[in-house]
């Protein structure tokens, strides 16, 4: 084995397993089972155009070098991106350990209890702060935040009121520029009329629906909202408020003078600047609107013996339910970074939150007084940490700043905005006060023993209390924190104790190499909105990023600024709506959508502006051409777009894929292709070759950035020449085709500190690796589908019996011996597995991917398992109510109470295979009660007293 190559660590199949394979799945070499899976006429005929594979040892020397063209600056631009510590403990024990990255959504509750109780810290967090009822467990981020809370307030309110003519909504002139951009985006395909103007001149009319305001200012100013907010009401016009999430230990919570929604983000809580992320926004509101927010909210319940337990409740992929009804498109979250922001609050406790904020605040009013005494004019009468100043000539003092490695944000000719974060220290004030004082040609050093007067008028200081949740005041020392991330992560199965077999959901090795430079400050500490030259470093991989995925896909450009998976539907949706436009056929708004399609689609399309028509398929689970074609020609004149996933939601290369992408064509649409099952394509067939025009990539599926337990995600879009133009762009940083459409999130490149992982993923294993980890990824998928042959069906295949990456085997027939699917995913984990994707894309099965990272060894254990549930199953007819299925997960309590009123044997429950005993996991909870939860919804650290009261 060649040491030095990176493939050989990534993909999990030695020469000797690969011969034992093929020989079970029946073919004489692995390109017989490549050429029986995927159709002939969309193979590529040659190689992908890459460069060169590197070793881990040369990856890391060279994104290293690269590192070094990222200048360091101290930045105080602010507009929502600030520097922040964040704790060693943290970065060590939650962002560089695999035990917290590499785990996935907690759809299954028992074995996820340590990221939910992680969760639920957040979201406490976030309720204490904004002084709101509820909140949920993140979004992507805070301009995005703003959208879903401007489309929750409309659909809240149209609905409420069943007028059509309420539709505009006001955008204070302080918020943030890139939030404004996206709420533009996101306005227009839902009839919504934004009206950007001054708050305090507002008329508050009966067309409107909704508000938005910037708590502090987007300059800094810290303003009386109490007055409009009470108009507001007077009017019938819900009020939502983008806050800064420090500044709240010190301001009057936007929930205490009245509010309705609160968003922001977290990144100033211990999470690094990233060139703009990933952060983990915040989405607080009250209880009556729990069945309308936006994501996922983390809640209390309790389990088969009674006790508490965690589970996602209400929203858990309430798109995939609702589909074209849904409000909301949202898949994702940013779950890793809010665990860190969470823990940060942890550590830090409410005393040491106010200190920081406090040190920031006092830091702000130095320099404040400081530049005053030296003749500059202030334009902020109240202020929490950024000064807005009246200079002569910005210019001038833009060169004397940036000599000494120093960025403000420069609003205009004459005047200059600067952010103190918590970062700062005296010398660095002394260093900015400097160029203040350069420019005035004088040599005044700054004085910090003045006493300065308030800023903070007495009406909005903060007088509540917050986190007074014992969590909250436990864990201050690194030790006793080392042990509670440690408690909870034991809580956890994640992919560094075995495989995660999540069909369209891709669980693959998050190698170390791509995660290291994560932590490096060369990569973490730049500010989004810095000059180009200061970020050299970065343009490079995310432009070389861009070119590698444009050739994988085979199309003209990418763009990587969605910031997860929907996002990029959302987007590549939105860029087909400017290109009919710019064709002056903008009525087009028709979009096919197979019945199989992830739901996530039909929720996107509609978010665009689209009207969804399902259609049809047929009894092999393929696309029915017959009635796509009816539906085409109906539709002919106002046909937008077709959503279809490649290789199919089903597991299968559907043959007749460039006839359907050329029935699209020939009736004017577009071809939008859901890049889930990329993993599928990348090196032998692409979606330009199949005929799409346009793809989204998940880079936390096919290109290696790991899951984190349901985020960080990036969610790029591939597109043809004619779609090129309309990719999106920023409002500050120039980005996006020469016709760009406003932002998709709030940063130009999105996420872009784990870019790196999958700038790493693509140079380390290069065309042959890239390819044969395709290769692999369908043999293992066929090799576990031999293997459960006989005893377990599979749902669908292709036209010559061949999976591809992934299959979905049927549990259905075992409802007449009393078992459920759900039972067998239940059981799954006393074997040490966490479940395949339950009941997705068809009711009643389990939808099977093990990816190419994984091992004979391990394939072998996940079939044995799943053979052994089989027995089991059979056995079950016995006693249909009392086996092992129905009563899994099996904990550690109920293997050591003195009773055991259970018809087979502690052994049988817990150890059912000898494997089992050497690396056993242990849920920590029994069976979760949803339904009970639901109904009893807690949302945070409540007290255990509130909980039995609610019963």
């Amino acid at each position: 084995m060649r040491t030095d190559l990176f493939a050989s660590r990534h993909i999990g199949i030695n020469e000797g397993d690969l011969q034992e394979m093929l020989k079970t799945v029946k073919a004489e070499s692995l390109d017989q089972i490549i050429d029986e899976t995927i159709p002939s006429d969309i193979r590529l005929a040659q190689p992908l155009q890459l460069s060169k594979a590197m070793s881990e040892h040369g990856f890391l020397s060279h994104i290293k070098a690269l590192s070094s063209k990222n200048k360091l600056f101290k930045s105080y631009i602010g507009l929502g991106y600030h520097e922040s510590i964040t704790p060693s403990v943290i970065l060590r024990n939650i962002l560089e350990n695999p035990g917290w990255y590499t785990a996935y959504t907690p759809y299954q509750a028992e074995i996820a209890q340590g990221r939910l109780e992680a969760l639920l810290n957040f979201q406490t967090v976030i309720a204490d702060l904004t002084g709101m009822e509820l909140a949920n467990a993140s979004l992507l981020d805070e301009s995005t935040a703003a959208a879903e809370a401007m489309s929750m307030l409309f659909d809240v309110r149209t609905r409420a009121q069943k007028k059509d003519n309420v539709v505009k909504f006001f955008v204070s002139e302080e918020v943030l520029p890139q939030t404004i951009s996206l709420l533009q985006t996101r306005s227009n395909p839902l009839g919504i009329e934004l009206v950007i103007g001054n708050h305090g001149q507002f008329e508050f009319g009966s067309d409107f629906f909704g508000a938005l305001l910037q708590y502090p200012g987007k300059y800094g100013q810290v303003y009386d909202y109490s007055t409009f907010v009470a108009k507001a009401k007077e009017n019938e016009i819900k009020v939502a408020v983008a806050a800064d999430i420090l500044s709240l230990v010190l301001l009057t919570p936007p929930g205490e003078f009245g509010a309705d929604v609160v968003v922001g983000t977290t990144q100033r809580f211990g999470i690094p600047l990233g060139y703009g992320g990933p952060h983990a926004a915040f989405f607080a509101t009250k209880e009556a609107y729990k069945r309308n927010i936006p994501g996922r909210i983390i809640g209390l319940t309790k389990d088969a013996d009674g006790q508490p337990a965690l589970r996602m409740a209400l929203q858990t992929r309430e798109q995939h339910i609702k589909r074209d009804k849904a409000t909301s498109n949202i898949c994702t979250a940013q779950v890793l970074l809010a665990v860190m922001a969470g823990m940060y609050a942890v550590y830090h406790g409410p005393k040491g939150l106010k200190y920081i904020a406090t040190k920031v605040h006092n830091h702000a009013k130095t320099l404040h007084q400081g530049l005053l005494q030296l003749g500059f004019e202030s334009l902020n009468t109240a202020f929490f940490d950024t000064l807005k100043i009246n200079v002569t000539d910005s210019d001038k003092l833009r060169a004397i700043a940036e000599d000494k490695g120093i960025n403000f944000n420069y609003i205009d000719k004459g005047t200059v905005s600067i952010s103190i974060h918590e970062a700062t220290d005296e010398q660095d004030l002394n260093s900015i006060f400097t160029c203040f004082a350069q420019l005035k040609d004088q040599k005044e050093s700054l004085s910090f023993s003045e006493p300065f007067d308030e800023v903070i008028p007495i009406a909005l200081s903060r007088k509540s209390t917050f986190l007074d949740n014992e969590v909250f005041n436990k864990y201050h020392s690194e030790t006793e924190l080392m042990r509670y991330i440690k408690k909870l992560e034991r809580k956890d199965l994640s992919l560094n104790h075995s495989m995660i077999s999540l069909g369209s959901c891709t669980m693959k090795l998050n190698a170390a190499s791509e995660m290291l430079p994560l932590s490096w400050a060369e990569w973490g500490n730049i500010h989004p909105f810095v000059p180009l030259d200061q970020a050299q470093g970065y343009q490079e991989v995310l432009h070389e990023l861009e070119k590698d995925l444009s050739t994988i896909t085979g199309f003209a450009a990418t763009s990587i600024q969605p910031n997860s998976g929907a996002q990029g539907e959302y987007t590549g949706l939105m860029v087909i709506r400017a290109y009919h436009k710019s064709q002056k056929e903008d009525h087009r708004n028709i979009c096919l959508i197979p019945a199989s399609a992830h739901g996530t689609n039909p929720a996107s399309a509609v978010m665009a502006g689209m009207k969804v028509i399902v259609t049809k398929t047929d009894e092999k689970g393929n696309i029915d051409i017959v009635d796509l074609e009816e539906k085409a020609k109906l539709h002919s004149e106002n046909l937008a777009a077709l959503m279809v996933t490649y290789p199919s939601t089903h597991g299968v290369f559907e043959s007749s894929i460039k006839h359907i992408t050329k029935i699209i064509h020939d009736h004017g649409g577009q071809v939008y292709m859901d890049g889930a099952n990329m993993n599928a394509q990348v090196g032998l067939t692409n979606p330009a070759t199949i005929g799409a025009d346009v793809c989204h990539l998940n880079l936390h599926k096919t290109f290696a950035i790991p899951h984190g337990g349901g985020g960080p995600g990036v969610g790029p879009i591939c597109v043809a020449e004619q779609l090129v133009p309309f990719l999106p762009g920023n409002p500050l940083v120039k980005t996006g085709g020469s016709h760009a459409i406003t932002a998709i999130s709030g940063a130009p490149w999105g996420s872009s500190l784990v870019c790196l992982i999958s700038y790493g993923y693509i140079k380390m294993l290069g065309e042959q690796g890239l390819t044969n980890s395709t290769k692999i990824a369908i043999l293992n998928a066929n090799y576990i589908k031999e293997r459960l042959s006989g005893r377990f069906d599979v749902l669908y295949t292709g036209e010559n019996g061949r999976a591809a990456h992934e299959m979905i085997i049927d549990c259905r027939p075992f409802k007449q011996n009393g078992i459920e699917v759900t039972d067998i995913a239940k059981r799954l984990m006393d074997y040490g597995f966490h479940a395949p994707t339950v009941s997705f894309p068809v009711a009643g099965t389990l939808m099977i991917e093990p990816t190419e990272s994984e091992s004979k060894t391990e394939l072998d254990r996940f079939c044995d398992a799943l053979l052994a549930i089989r027995n089991e199953i059979d056995l079950a007819v016995e006693n249909p109510e009392n086996n092992p299925l129905k009563n899994a997960p099996h904990t550690m309590s109920m293997l050591t109470s003195d009773d055991w009123a259970f018809p087979y044997s502690r052994q049988e429950a817990a150890f059912p295979l000898p494997y089992v005993s050497d690396n056993k996991f242990w849920p920590t909870v029994r069976r979760v009660d949803d339904a009970y939860g639901d109904r009893n919804l807690i949302c945070s650290c409540t007290p255990i007293e509130a909980y039995i009261e609610s019963e």
